[in-house]
C-alpha cells in the first residue's frame, strides 16, 4: 500500500503554501485512476475543476466541481477523474497542528463528503486568500482555520443528536432541488407542517433556513467563477438568483466583495 507523505498528490501542482503546520496546495488531476493508498496526514479536498470520484472500501463518492471531501489519514482510498480537465485545492493537516491549538483530533474521524454551505464558503475564502497572498494572508488563513475546525465541530455534534428522520430528507431538497424552495413548499414536500420545519431549522442546521438557502446558492457559484467564459448573470441564473443585482448582494454579505473582485483575485 502507497503512502503519500506530506504535500504529495497525484497530480501537477500548481501551487503551495505552509501555515504552521497546514499545507494548501492546488493541483490539475492527470491520472484516469490513482493507485490504493492512504496519506501520512488528513487533508480537505475541494473540487474546483471536472468530475472526480473518490473510493475507499467503504463507498464510492462522486465529487463534481464544487464538492467538498474530507479523507482522513487512516483511510485507503483510491480517486479516479471521469472529465478531460480536472482540478483541486488541498488543505492538508499536520498532526501537531490539533495539539498546538487545543482541538480534539477525533473530530475528523472518517473520510466523508461535506455538503454544509457554511464550511464550503469558508474554504473558498480559503482559496481565495492562498490565491491573493498579500501582507494580511497569513492572519487571515489562521483565522480561516480555527473557523473550519469551529464549523465541523458544529456539524460533528448535530450528526451525534437524534434527529427526526424528515431532517435528512430536508437536506437533501435543500441541497438538490432547483425549485422555488419556499417554506410551504419544503412542507407539502416533506409532509410535515411549516412550523415544524421553521423549529427544526435553526436547531439541526445552526442558522436560519433562509440563510442556508442563500449559502448553499452562492456555495454553487464558486467553481463557476472559475471559467471566465461564463458571465455574472448566466452564473446568477444557474444557481437560482431571481437577477445579477440580487447575487451579488448576497455574495457580499458572505465575502465582504463582489463576485467579480473574487473572480479577479482567484485568477
Amino acid at each position: 500500500m502507497k503512502i503519500l507523505t506530506k504535500g504529495n498528490y497525484y497530480g501537477s501542482q500548481n501551487g503551495e503554501k505552509s501555515f504552521n503546520g497546514i499545507l494548501l496546495s492546488e493541483y490539475d488531476y492527470l491520472t484516469p485512476r490513482t493507485d490504493w493508498h492512504y496519506h501520512e496526514n488528513p487533508y480537505f479536498m475541494y473540487v474546483l475543476r471536472g468530475n472526480m470520484k473518490d473510493c475507499n472500501t467503504r463507498q464510492e463518492t462522486l465529487c463534481p466541481a464544487g464538492s467538498l471531501m474530507f479523507n482522513n489519514w487512516q483511510e485507503e482510498h483510491y480517486g479516479s477523474k471521469h472529465s478531460l480537465d480536472a482540478g483541486g485545492f488541498h488543505l492538508e493537516f499536520e498532526k501537531k497542528w490539533f495539539d498546538d491549538n487545543d482541538i480534539d483530533s477525533d473530530l475528523f474521524e472518517g473520510s466523508q463528503l461535506i455538503q454544509n454551505p457554511k464550511v464550503h464558503l469558508l474554504f473558498a475564502k480559503l482559496y481565495h486568500e492562498f490565491k491573493l497572498q498579500d501582507d494580511y494572508s497569513s492572519v487571515t488563513v489562521e483565522l480561516l482555520l480555527l473557523q473550519i475546525s469551529e464549523a465541523i465541530s458544529e456539524l460533528t455534534c448535530q450528526d451525534k443528536q437524534v434527529m427526526p428522520p424528515w431532517v435528512e430528507h430536508l437536506k437533501e431538497l435543500l441541497h438538490y432541488d432547483d425549485s422555488s424552495l419556499s417554506l410551504q413548499y419544503l412542507a407539502e414536500q416533506l409532509n410535515i407542517h411549516p412550523v415544524h420545519i421553521s423549529r427544526a431549522v435553526p436547531k439541526y442546521f445552526s442558522m436560519s433556513l433562509g440563510e442556508y438557502i442563500r449559502q448553499n446558492k452562492i456555495k454553487k457559484t464558486i467553481p463557476l467563477l472559475l471559467n471566465k467564459e461564463q458571465s455574472l448573470t448566466s452564473i446568477a441564473y444557474d444557481v437560482g438568483f431571481s437577477d445579477q443585482s440580487h447575487f451579488n448582494r448576497v455574495f457580499k454579505s458572505a465575502f465582504d466583495m463582489n463576485p467579480s473582485l473574487y473572480r479577479k483575485n482567484i485568477k
